[in-house]
């Protein structure tokens, strides 16, 4: 089970961009990852999620369009 955390900026991106809870965890499972700066990105679907793996914890930093 994934124990996913938002910051208050992922969450108002989120919203802004119609993109819900478990579509930002599907990304996290089934999206193409890459690495930069410490940060994973996940690719999928349009968008890409920034996050952090802390502990057994993920941290959403934010959600992005793709393009």
């Amino acid at each position: 089970m994934l124990n996913i955390r938002y910051s208050k900026h992922a969450r108002l991106r989120m919203i802004g961009r119609g993109i819900s809870g478990g579509e930002v965890k599907e990304a996290i499972i089934k999206g193409a990852k890459r690495i930069q700066n410490g940060k994973i990105i996940s690719s999928y679907s349009y968008f890409e999620v920034v996050y952090r793996k802390i502990k057994n914890e993920i941290y959403v930093i934010t959600v992005k369009p793709r393009w």
